[in-house]
């Protein structure tokens, strides 16, 4: 037990009490945790309607269930295009992928450029998407851009998103989602807007598997990386000197 003295760690050395931190248990409010330190997806989900000033406008994150099958496995939808979200949205993937993450792996913040009709200024093309008349889903350019949803197999993923597009408030999103290895409230989908930068990184211990649609077909030159050495495996100094011939 410590001492009854008002100093907890009198009995330290001062140089480690010099060094010493407490770690913070308190929850901060949603809405800061989802621009900061990250929430489960079930929490961004089910505060949506208290989120409003910190959401990415088109971001949408949606719940999937995983149906468990004693001693075979489990069942996992994906998604229909009939109902849903993607149906309210109108958006049916013309182009389906996988990818998998090793374990401890990342992938770097990467954007897709936002499409802008000739003549139109950016930052009101946005506000008329977005801001003015969120819900006429009609009017956007699914076609033109690649927006991406996500859906996850196995592994636990942390996703950051960060929107970019000009004159849009500069928000970042930070969640994350298990797999349906891993069956539970936290299993979703989530569908990104072009110009919103994307980062995903496996903080569990399998692989992360991932299926991804995208609104668009694969274009490289729509490939655009920011912050992205993450994904660099840089070798040992003395082994680049070597392989360098000094």
């Amino acid at each position: 037990m410590p001492s009854n003295s008002n100093d907890i760690w009198a009995g330290l050395k001062a140089d480690a009490k010099s060094r010493l931190e407490t770690r913070d248990y308190s929850l901060a409010d949603l809405a800061s945790r989802l621009a900061t330190g990250g929430v489960n997806a079930s929490e961004a989900i089910n505060g949506r309607e208290s989120l409003a000033d910190v959401w990415i406008p088109g971001v949408e994150i949606f719940s999937r269930r995983v149906f468990q099958q004693k001693g075979r496995g489990y069942f996992g939808e994906l998604t229909r295009l009939t109902e849903g979200t993607l149906a309210k949205i109108g958006l049916a993937p013309r182009q389906w992928a996988s990818a998998l993450m090793h374990r401890d792996s990342a992938k770097g913040f990467h954007i897709h450029p936002p499409y802008i009709p000739e003549g139109r200024d950016a930052g009101s093309w946005f506000q008329q998407l977005y801001i003015d008349a969120p819900e006429d889903y009609r009017a956007r350019p699914y076609d033109r851009e690649q927006w991406d949803v996500m859906f996850f197999l196995t592994g636990i993923c942390e996703m950051l998103l960060v929107d970019e597009r000009e004159g849009m408030p500069r928000r970042m999103m930070r969640f994350t989602i298990p797999g349906d290895s891993r069956p539970g409230p936290d299993n979703a989908a989530v569908v990104i807007p072009s110009g919103v930068a994307h980062a995903l990184r496996n903080v569990g211990n399998e692989d992360l598997i991932m299926v991804y649609g995208t609104s668009t077909v694969f274009n490289p030159d729509w490939e655009g990386r920011i912050a992205s050495d993450v994904e660099k495996a840089p070798l040992p100094a003395d082994w680049e000197r070597y392989g360098a011939g000094k």
